[in-house]
């Protein structure tokens, strides 16, 4: 079954699925919850026998390759493939989703539409990391904000409109510009066509990549988020339901991180070589800022979103490294954040239950009443705070290495970088012990009305948190788990960004610039045995 179409029965499966959902009859919505289930999960497990079966984790070559001519007269194809970029997130995506399926359990407010925009922005969100056509990325890119926005203004808080619109713009806008920079390079030299191998392949004009790079990055920098293109994220944090939150944390973001190593690192390496110390300062800005802005938020997930912000802050590092280190521990830190954050939101939502509020200033104290759900709590905590044993040390250690031993910046710069990011894993631990000091420990505030009926955390509750809480502590002690999936991969992104250093630093004045970005010290003579390891 080698040539059985994989990648789109799971891409299609989802949405497909959705379209019966009409056809279903449950009044009580019993039916549903377990129909939505089962296919988030099937879709799931055919995405690990398909890899397990089908996937060389030694080649950083395409896989399970499908391409079918789907609207030639606008040269669209339905070109899918996976490597050791997208591989690891799609299994993410069917993880997160099928538990967050799982953990909307409670929805009774018109159930037929929130599992149907659940499957249907699954399938979206694979389509994101499988797609090998510019404008199939762009229509998977959008398919999935709709979904999103009507999560949020539908089963969001009281200020959930509010949050959802915000989405829409920021995300809508920021889309254009992925359209804008499509058809730019489509229709750049002499032939016309959206396929990424091939576009990666031509050659630009040095203003028009540096343009196209810039539009890429303002696009997915809204998604990352990257400041000061944050904003939507604490508000969209701080209404959506729990579900949502758990994909937003989960995979959205991390469709961001995605792209950047995608379309700009691999498809643009030459303009690269000017905004990869752009990136590290944007990270560094990120992981601090980030992390300022935590201490200021009295609202529970409002916290963990700047705490995201902070956390994606070492992705923008690592992906402008210039290393293999560098950038395998972005990748570890993007499946590592996508399990933490997915527990601690979903976590935020348990307690919101038995709270019903999530403004720390008015719990305290309900570790007595709620011993699993801290101990759970705490967990989550230690390894977002980069505990070692957990997932988000490693992901972090390897950022600060990838970097540290980069040899294309200069040492002052590399050393502000570290410094300043240092801080910020200072700062972390800082502001995630106080929460749980606020919300778990002291005196129980007296106005808080808790859920008489059940107040510790039900096996549901239990499993989906352990299926999140045991690949975080395995990759912790083993990171080889999650890293040969992808390793043999980054490998040949450095290589490939770093062919170019010596052309570029050869065309680059001396200036301010080369004080901090010191491109010359790859000398030419490297490129050849470059080229060899590439092979």
């Amino acid at each position: 079954m080698f040539d059985f179409p994989w990648l789109t029965t799971i891409i299609l499966l989802p949405i497909v699925a959705a379209t019966a959902i009409p056809l279903i009859p449950d009044k009580e919505g019993t039916t549903l919850r377990w129909y939505g289930l089962g296919v988030a999960f099937t879709d799931f497990a055919l995405m690990i026998y398909a890899f397990w079966h089908n996937y060389d984790f030694q080649s950083s070559a395409f896989q399970l390759v499908e391409k079918y001519s789907w609207i030639p007269q606008i040269g669209l194809n339905w070109s899918v493939a996976v490597d050791g970029l997208s591989m690891p997130l799609i299994l993410l995506t069917g993880l997160i989703n099928t538990l967050a399926v799982f953990a909307a359990w409670k929805v009774t407010t018109k159930p037929r539409l929130f599992y149907a925009l659940m499957l249907v922005m699954y399938s979206a969100q694979i389509g994101v990391f499988v797609a090998q056509d510019l404008l199939l990325f762009f229509l998977m890119w959008e398919i999935e904000l709709v979904p999103v926005y009507l999560l949020i203004s539908i089963w969001g808080g009281e200020k959930r409109r509010y949050a959802a619109t915000k989405f829409i713009l920021y995300t809508a806008a920021a889309s254009i510009f992925i359209l804008v920079a499509g058809f730019a390079m489509a229709f750049s030299g002499d032939s016309v066509t959206f396929d990424m191998a091939t576009l990666g392949m031509k050659e630009y004009p040095k203003a028009f990549e540096l343009l196209v790079y810039v539009c890429f990055l303002i696009a997915f920098g809204v998604k990352l988020p990257i400041f000061p293109l944050h904003t939507w994220l604490p508000d969209a944090h701080g209404e959506a339901p729990a579900p949502g939150s758990m994909i937003l944390a989960g995979v959205l973001l991390k469709m961001g991180g995605y792209a950047l190593i995608r379309i700009n690192v691999e498809m643009l390496p030459n303009a690269h070589v000017y905004f990869a110390p752009v990136l590290a300062i944007l990270g560094v800005v990120n992981i601090v800022y980030g992390a300022c802005c935590a201490f200021a938020q009295t609202n529970l997930k409002r916290r963990l979103a700047y705490s995201s912000v902070a956390h994606m802050g070492f992705v923008l590092i690592g992906i402008a490294s210039y290393t293999d280190l560098g950038i395998n521990g972005a990748m570890l830190q993007m499946i590592s954040h996508g399990l933490i954050a997915a527990s601690l939101f979903f976590l935020s939502g348990v307690t919101y239950e038995r709270t019903h509020t999530l403004m720390m200033d008015k719990m305290g104290g309900i570790a007595k009443v709620m011993p699993k759900t801290f101990a759970l709590f705490t967990t989550a905590a230690m390894a977002s705070l980069a505990l070692p044993g957990m997932s988000g040390f490693v992901g972090e250690l390897m950022v600060f290495l990838g970097i540290a031993t980069s040899d294309v910046y200069s040492s002052s710069f590399k050393v502000v970088v570290v410094l300043l990011s240092a801080v910020g894993v200072i700062l972390t631990p800082i502001y995630l012990l106080s929460m749980l000091r606020e919300v778990f420990y002291g005196q129980q505030n007296e106005e808080l009305v808790l859920d008489a009926v059940v107040l510790d955390v039900k096996p549901r509750e239990l499993f989906i948190t352990a299926c999140l809480i045991l690949p975080i502590i395995g990759i912790g002690f083993y990171p080889k788990v999650a890293m040969q999936t992808y390793d043999v991969k980054t490998m040949q992104v450095a290589t490939h960004a770093r062919q170019v250093l010596p052309v570029v630093a050869q065309q680059q004045p001396t200036s301010l610039y080369s004080l901090i970005f010191t491109a010359p010290t790859l000398a030419s003579s490297e490129v050849p045995g470059l080229v060899n390891i590439a092979e």
